[in-house]
């Protein structure tokens, strides 16, 4: 996921490296469906496959069947191609809750950070050769996973990642380690790409699609990552006076690179983390995941084009709808729509924080590394149930 390298999205589990830090207090204040701003204009029915996908994904679990049961059971029984009945819908069966935080000062704010993020098409090959010399690596056999609450039950969700040499743990391979094909390192490449700028923002998205030689499409998804904590290279360059901060952007942070190939790897490098990938089978031709045709979020749900949002899910329930009211980039015009929370990211930190999922290719790239702005978010929770309980 990205901002570009700004906010450093990702679509992957927060590196257990992360410092661990209480978050500012979160409140649910219930209001009426006249606050959500936007609410009567926007098309809900075009959110409806990913709906249909957040059922599907809440369903299995066993934690939040109890929870989704009704209002999923109710959604077999409405025509998502009728606008009023899917209204009726969302406005019979759940409670708008607008999100509150404090702020710096302690007083409330209902106002965060949005920013977006995409699915990268690159060019690519699964043999190397004079042009496709970047490798993209899958799960390594020896990373290691330690799930921290086994040994200690309130660091539930947080995981620490190394390799074992002789009777120890230690680190496992760093992002220049890696790039620079350690001896050490146990995997073989899934695919090279052309371009190493292309390859680094595939990381920072989580997933993607390469175009082969043959002009055969495969799409990769997050397999793992390297346990190392995520540096965002925009601010390396902003601190470096390189780049103005307010001018940073996927954009310039590319346009830079393209300028200075011979400092480029030590710029990359300043990015420990590197993600692992895996090549994701095509859906089943004919089917709502084939039709929705999104990259997999974290909620195990391919992600629907401007529907979709990542989420910080120690704070806020994945899978759940969201009312999102932002601004566009390029346009100024205000982006006010239902989405679903499925996915989230190694920089997606606080209750009021939204990764907006823009689409895959150009121009979905091109709207993602311009946004950066300030936004609110609204919680639709089943009626009868308190969020946060």
């Amino acid at each position: 996921m990205l901002a570009a390298g700004l906010s450093g999205c990702v679509t992957t589990p927060t590196p257990s490296t992360t410092p661990i830090s209480a978050p500012p207090p979160l409140r649910y204040q219930p209001v009426a469906w006249s606050a959500l701003p936007g609410w009567s204009q926007d098309t809900l029915a075009d959110a409806w496959p990913a709906w249909q996908m957040s059922c599907r994904a809440l369903l299995k679990k066993e934690a939040e069947r109890a929870i989704w049961t009704a209002p999923c059971q109710a959604a077999e029984a409405v025509d998502p191609h009728r606008p009023d009945a899917v209204r009726a819908f969302f406005e019979a069966h759940f409670q708008a809750w607008q999100i509150l935080t404090d702020s710096a000062d302690g007083t409330a704010t209902d106002r965060g950070l949005i920013t977006g993020y995409y699915e990268p098409l690159l060019s690519g090959s699964r043999t190397p050769d004079t042009r496709y010399r970047y490798p993209l690596y899958p799960r390594p056999d020896d990373l290691l996973t330690v799930e921290l609450a086994s040994l200690y039950p309130e660091l539930e969700g947080k995981r620490v990642r190394g390799r074992l040499v002789g009777n120890k743990v230690l680190p496992y391979f760093s992002r220049a380690e890696i790039d620079r094909a350690h001896p050490a390192l146990k995997a073989t490449p899934l695919f090279y790409v052309d371009d190493a700028m292309d390859a680094f923002f595939l990381h920072i998205q989580g997933s993607g699609r390469l175009q082969l030689p043959d002009g055969h499409i495969v799409r990769l998804g997050y397999a793992d990552q390297n346990g190392h904590p995520y540096r965002a290279i925009g601010g390396v360059l902003a601190q470096r006076g390189d780049i103005a901060r307010e001018n940073l952007s996927m954009q310039t942070i590319k346009a830079w690179g393209q300028a200075n190939p011979n400092a480029l790897p030590a710029l990359l490098d300043e990015n420990p983390s590197y993600v692992f990938f895996r090549e994701v089978p095509p859906p089943e031709p004919g089917s709502l995941d084939a039709r929705i045709d999104g990259p997999i979020g974290s909620l195990g749900v391919p992600l629907l084009a401007k529907r979709t949002i990542a989420i910080d899910r120690t704070l806020l329930p994945l899978g759940a709808p969201f009312f999102l009211d932002a601004i566009d980039p390029d346009s100024r015009a205000p982006i006010q729509r239902l989405t679903m929370a499925q996915d989230t990211g190694g920089a997606i930190r606080g209750a009021i924080r939204a990764d907006f999922f823009c689409g895959t290719g150009k121009e979905a790239g091109e709207l993602a590394g311009k946004m950066r702005e300030t936004g609110r978010l609204w919680l639709l929770w089943p009626k009868g149930q308190e969020p946060g309980k």
